[in-house]
């Protein structure tokens, strides 16, 4: 069967033949199916953003395929590719634009991929339309349609990012650690809507994420990366009952060696 994601012994190194030579992604092979909503984690350098970064299109693969529901992208820019996919970063002021309004924001999102001229006002039932889906973030934001997004909370920004990137139901859904510059609080907010968001469009996602209460608590399935690869992958029900000891575990187990990321180990 195919998949909404087909990832195809992707190769990247970085600096090739330079003494800052860098292996970043060395053979991955990885299928999602439709719905799928995966976690990602592995230490620092372990690939996780890279990974990412090669499915957004941001440089070219050394070697292999990326495939979006049944469409070859692997030669495609990152601006051909931006019609598949929606994405939220980790700092809250990538996602939006500052000087504008929460309603321009959304209606760029909302517009993207159409041809159209300057014709940006904002209908009346654009509006509405706006209201109702802030509504549902119970933030408080569906009443400052006309707030310009740069006086937003970071937690706030990175909410209306997650509605701008699914707006247009992308094939793909990237996450990429999306809730590290949010204090605990905040993040568990943006998880809980991430998770509705995905599961309400039916959305297939990847977030990376370097928490590994999160990794477990959140999607469908976990995958575990290390030197560019990947090291293990659990879905389902033996997923649901995973514990953090299982993953520090499994890492040791894999590579011989203590898990070293103090990062991952304090959150």
């Amino acid at each position: 069967m195919s998949g909404m994601l087909e990832i195809k012994n992707i190769h990247k190194t970085f600096n090739p033949g330079t003494i800052n030579e860098k292996v970043a992604l060395n053979g991955v092979d990885l299928t999602l199916k439709e719905g799928d909503f995966v976690t990602i984690i592995g230490g620092n350098g372990a690939g996780k953003s890279t990974m990412l970064n090669a499915i957004a299109g941001l440089w070219p693969v050394d070697q292999g395929n990326i495939i979006i529901d049944g469409v070859d992208v692997t030669a495609l820019s990152d601006f051909k590719r931006a019609a598949y996919l929606g994405r939220v970063f980790q700092d809250p002021m990538t996602g939006t634009a500052a000087t504008m309004s929460i309603e321009e924001n959304l209606a760029i999102a909302a517009r993207r991929g159409e041809k159209r001229g300057l014709g940006w006002g904002v209908s009346k039932k654009e509006r509405e339309q706006y209201h109702e889906l802030l509504k549902t973030l119970d933030l408080g934001l569906e009443d400052r349609l006309s707030s310009k997004v740069g006086l937003l909370s970071g937690g706030q920004r990175q909410a209306i990012t997650l509605l701008m990137a699914s707006l247009k139901k992308p094939k793909l859904l990237l996450l990429d650690e999306h809730t590290a510059a949010l204090d605990p609080k905040t993040a568990e907010k943006v998880l809980k809507l991430s998770d509705k968001i995905v599961s309400e469009n039916n959305l297939t996602a990847l977030m990376v994420t370097h928490n590994m209460k999160d990794a477990i608590a959140h999607g469908n399935r976990l995958i575990m990366m290390m030197e560019g690869k990947i090291i293990y992958d659990v879905e389902g029900e033996e997923k649901k009952a995973l514990k953090v000891s299982d993953l520090l575990q499994k890492f040791e187990e894999v590579s011989g060696g203590e898990f070293a990321n103090d990062r991952m180990m304090l959150s």
